[in-house]
C-alpha cells in the first residue's frame, strides 16, 4: 500500500479510536430463555412479531418453544422463514413485505447470523422506508430508531446479537456488503443453550471458529479498549475450553452455554474494536460464491495471523497465554506459533479445509478489489495492505492445479 493511502487509513482508524468514548454503544439486555420474551413483548407494548429466521431451523422445530411462549401468552406472531446462508436484499424484501401485511411492531431474529442480520436489515428498512439498503451501505447511515429487536442466536459464533452490523448481499450483483449503525444492537439478546442443541457438529465447529476470529482480530487490531481486551480474552479462554466438548458431544448444555456466551464475549469486542482482513476475505467470498461465513473464517485465519508476522507475536502470546497454550514466560514468537499451530489442529479435527474450491484465478482481482473497499480504511488492522497484497490469500485458497 502506498504512504498515501496509508497516511489516511491510519489517520481515520485513529479519528475512530479518539471518538469511542463519546459514541452511543450499547450492550444488549441478555435474558437465558425464550420463554422470558412474552413478558418482555408486553412491557414494550408491543403486540405481533416477524420471527425472521431460516429453512434449516423451520425444519428442526427450533421455533416451536418460543411459538407455544407467545401464543399462551396471546401474542400474534408470523414467520419468515426463508432466509438463506448469506441474506440477500430479497430475503429483506419478502421479509419487510410480511411485515407490513400482518401489521406487526417487533422483530426477532431467530438464528445464526443470517437470520439476524436479515432482521437488522428489515428493521433498518422499517426505520428508513424511503430508502434502500444500498444507500445505507457503509458507517453511521440509519440513523433513525428501529422497531424492537430481538435477538436468539441458534448458533454460538456470530455474536450478531451483539454488533451493530449488518451484512447483506445484493441479490443482482452478488456484491456482498455491511450496514453499520448503533439502533442495529438488538435490544435483546437471548442466549438459550437448549435453542443450540440439535446444531450438527460440523456447523457448531465451524460457528465456533467464528467467534474465535472475531476474538482474534478484535484483540490484534489497533483500536482496542481495556474493556474489548477483556472481552476477547474471555471469549478465546472459553472457546478452547469447550469447542471440543461441544464438537464431541452436542448435548452438553454446559458447553454450549459456554460457547454462547463466548460468542457474545466475542461480539461485544468487535463491535467495537472491529475485525481485519480475514472478515474483508470471507465476505468476498460469501458473496461471490455463497461460502457459509463461519466456515469461511475457519479457514482463512491461520493464513491472515502467519501473513501479519512479528507485528502481532506479543498479543498472540495473550491470546497463547489466555488459551492455556503458553505461559507468561514463553517468548513471543514462540508462544504465537503455538496459538497459530494450535487452529490448525481444531481445523484439522473438524475436517475444516484449506481451500475453497470454488475460487476461479480471473475472479481473483474483483474479490479483491471488494475486500480492499470494505477493510481500509475502517478496520485498524495491525499491518495495512492493498488489493494487490490481499490477492495471496485467494491464491492460497485455490485448489493446486492436478
Amino acid at each position: 500500500m502506498n504512504i498515501i493511502k496509508k497516511l489516511y487509513c491510519r489517520t481515520f482508524q485513529l479519528g475512530m479510536k479518539l471518538a469511542l468514548p463519546f459514541l452511543p454503544y450499547r450492550k444488549p439486555k441478555i435474558v437465558g430463555s425464550v420463554r422470558s420474551l412474552p413478558d418482555i413483548i408486553r412491557k414494550k407494548k408491543c403486540h405481533h412479531v416477524l420471527i425472521i429466521t431460516d429453512p434449516g431451523i423451520a425444519a428442526l422445530g427450533l421455533t416451536r418453544r418460543l411459538e407455544n411462549a407467545l401464543r399462551d401468552s396471546g401474542i400474534s406472531y408470523t414467520i419468515y422463514d426463508q432466509t438463506c446462508a448469506n441474506p440477500t436484499t430479497e430475503n429483506v424484501s419478502d421479509a419487510l413485505d410480511l411485515y407490513y401485511e400482518h401489521f406487526c411492531d417487533c422483530i426477532l431474529g431467530f438464528g445464526g447470523g443470517s437470520s439476524m442480520d436479515c432482521a437488522k436489515a428489515v428493521g433498518a428498512r422499517v426505520a428508513k422506508p424511503k430508502q434502500s439498503l444500498a444507500k445505507m451501505k457503509g458507517i453511521l447511515k440509519v440513523h433513525h430508531r428501529l422497531p424492537l429487536l430481538m435477538a436468539v442466536p441458534t448458533t454460538a459464533g456470530t455474536g450478531s446479537e451483539t454488533t451493530l452490523a449488518a451484512v447483506i448481499t445484493d441479490a443482482q450483483t452478488r456484491h456482498k456488503y455491511a450496514i453499520n449503525d448503533f439502533p442495529l444492537i438488538p435490544r435483546i439478546a437471548v442466549l438459550d443453550p437448549k435453542v443450540t442443541l440439535s446444531l450438527p457438529p460440523f456447523i457448531t465447529a465451524t460457528t465456533g471458529m467464528d467467534a474465535l476470529t472475531h476474538a482474534v482480530e478484535a484483540y490484534i487490531g489497533r483500536s482496542t479498549t481495556p474493556a474489548t481486551r477483556k472481552d476477547a480474552l474471555m471469549a478465546v479462554q472459553l472457546i478452547f475450553e469447550n469447542i471440543e466438548t461441544v464438537y464431541e458431544d452436542g448435548q452438553n448444555i454446559d458447553a454450549r452455554r459456554n460457547m454462547l456466551h463466548a460468542s457474545y464475549y466475542a461480539g461485544c469486542a468487535f463491535t467495537k474494536s472491529y475485525v481485519g482482513y480475514v472478515h474483508a476475505v470471507a465476505h468476498s467470498l460469501g458473496g461471490e460464491y455463497n461460502v457459509p461465513h463461519g466456515l469461511a473464517n475457519a479457514i482463512l485465519l491461520p493464513f491472515v495471523l502467519e501473513a501479519y508476522g512479528s507485528v502481532i507475536w506479543s498479543k498472540l502470546k495473550d491470546l497463547a497465554v489466555a488459551a492455556h497454550l503458553a505461559s507468561e514466560d514463553t517468548e513471543p514468537e514462540v508462544a504465537a506459533q503455538q496459538f497459530i499451530s494450535a487452529i490448525q489442529e481444531l481445523k484439522q479435527k473438524f475436517d475444516i479445509p484449506d481451500t475453497v474450491p470454488e475460487i476461479r484465478e480471473e475472479d481473483i482481482p474483483k474479490l479483491a478489489h471488494y475486500a480492499d473497499k470494505e477493510a481500509n480504511p475502517l478496520y485498524p488492522v495491525p499491518v495495512l495492505m492493498n488489493a494487490e497484497e490481499l490477492e495471496m490469500f485467494y491464491e492460497k485458497l485455490m485448489e493446486p492445479a492436478s
